[in-house]
Formats: C-alpha cells, structure tokens, sequence
C-alpha cells in the first residue's frame, strides 16, 4: 500500500466529525465550549533526516512540522506529547526540544519513549486551540477566490543539499523551520481554505484543489522563491517550506504579508492547472509516501 490507499482503507473507522474523514492534517474536536486541533506527525532516521543529523535539529523540526500544521488551522498552540526512540545523542534531542518548545511558548504535557534496535524514529501530538471558527480546512475553496501563499519557497531544499553535501552552507530553513503560526492565527477569520506547504506547493495544491472539488490555476512565474530563476520548479516540488498556501475571496487583500500566485477556478479537466496546462495526477508534484 502506498500512503493515499492506507489512508483510503482507515476512512471507514474514522466516522467522528472531528476526522473531517482523514481530508485534513488536523483533527478538529469540539468539547464543550472549545474547539480543539490535533494532530500527529512522525520522522524517521534516513526519510526525514539524514544518518548523523544533528538530533537537536531533528527535534526542533519535529516540533516545527506538527506546530505548522496548527498554524494552518489558526490554533494557538496548548502543548504537546512526545513519542522517542532512544538512542545516540539523546541528550542533544531533549535540548532541541527544549529550545523549539521555549522559542514557541508551548510546554510539553507528556508521551512515552521506548528503546529498540534498527531505524529511529519520532513521533510528537500537538494540541491547540481554535481562535476561530469555523476552523479553516483544505476544503473550501470557492470559484473566483484568489490563490495566496506567504514567504518564498526553495530555501529548505538549499538547506538540505548543503547538509547533504557537507559544506558549509546556511541549512537552517531546512534543519529549524519556523512554523507561521502568528499568521495562520490572523489569517484564519478571513480564508476560505488554507493548509501548510510541507510537501511541495503543486502536490499540497492539487491536495487543495481535491478536497474543494474545484480547479486552481497556479502562475509558476509569480511564485517566490529563494533559489536561481533554473531551479524554479525544484522548488515548486520539493517541500518542507511550512510557508502557508491559502485562498481569500476576491476583493479581500491578504491581512498578513503574502504572495498572490493564482486563482481558484471551477472544476475543469483537472484539478491543477501550472501556466495554463492541465495536471491530472500527483506524480511529481511533490513528496509522497510509497
């Protein structure tokens, strides 16, 4: 199983409202007068980080990814649960922790750590809280919405080419990514959809674009990005950017510091379109799971 059809095969437990039938990369779980965020990411030695990586920086990243994904429903973040495998340099892992959950006011409420042999791995739960609802989704899009995203892309993937290849170069975008989780908060009352960039802005906007049952039209052109003009669409494919990509209803001007790229559009041939030609299916658009 690739990870779309595992996915697919988990739909028919996942019946709670708060699942939002697997579509998102939250939980949204109403308790009481509250509206609660959830959710889960994990990284693994060799697929998320490279052999020998600096474990301060791996649990940073760990922290970042699932605070990003908050970030993408406008929550404010309430803690956090750690799942550890140990290992070597467990004690560089427990300050990377440390140092991202201090630079994001956010405490750790607990977890679980277990020992074992062969690939590391890590897993961490963020919970937060709704500052507004209806909290935003990947599911809303609607025709004539403008396309926006914040920040520029490419400059994780320098990041990790220049880890990869031991020089010398600023790896920070890729190694301590910062998740946009003060304008996700400020955006949230104003987007009609909105989602994290983590595994490449076509991939998360075909994603988009999917779940709204709709078409967008992306300018690769007006996409910004941190690389050379020849790496355009390296960037526009290779994630781990956790910029925001969201839609606004026309008229409306970004609230926040951002980037139009394109426009939301009724179902056509596809549900992407890149400079005007049609992008039927997900195959390199992005990273997936095999």
């Amino acid at each position: 199983m690739n990870e779309a059809a595992f996915i697919q095969s988990l739909r028919a437990l996942a019946t709670h409202p708060a699942a939002r039938n697997l579509e998102d990369d939250c939980a949204v779980l109403e308790v009481g007068n509250e509206t609660l965020i959830l959710t889960h990411d994990m990284m693994v030695e060799g697929t998320h980080y490279l052999p020998g990586a600096d474990m301060s920086d791996v649990a940073w990243k760990l922290v970042a990814c699932n605070l990003s994904d908050l970030a993408a429903k406008g929550a404010e973040p309430l803690g956090v649960l750690l799942g550890h495998m140990l290992g070597e340099d467990d004690e560089a892992f427990a300050s990377g922790i440390a140092e991202a959950l201090w630079h994001c006011n956010v405490p750790l409420l607990g977890g679980d750590t277990v020992g074992g042999k062969g690939t590391r791995s890590h897993g961490l739960t963020a919970i937060g809280r709704a500052t507004h609802t209806p909290v935003p989704s990947r599911g809303g899009a609607q025709v004539g919405d403008a396309v926006y995203i914040t920040g520029a892309l490419g400059a994780a993937m320098v990041g990790y080419e220049a880890l990869r290849g031991g020089t010398d170069a600023d790896h920070l975008a890729y190694s301590r990514p910062l998740p946009r989780l003060a304008e996700g908060q400020v955006l949230a009352p104003f987007v009609t959809a909105m989602m994290d960039i983590s595994d490449g802005l076509l991939l998360d906007a075909f994603r988009m674009a999917e779940a709204s049952q709709l078409s967008i039209a992306i300018d690769s052109a007006a996409v910004p990005v941190a690389v050379p003009e020849d790496r355009r669409m390296d960037a526009l494919t290779w994630g781990d950017d956790y910029e925001l990509l969201f839609t606004l209803p026309a008229g409306i001007e970004p609230p926040v510091p951002a980037t139009r790229i394109g426009q939301v559009e009724p179902r056509g041939f596809a549900p992407l379109f890149l400079d005007g030609e049609p992008l039927i299916n997900v195959e390199g658009l992005g990273y997936s799971h095999k």
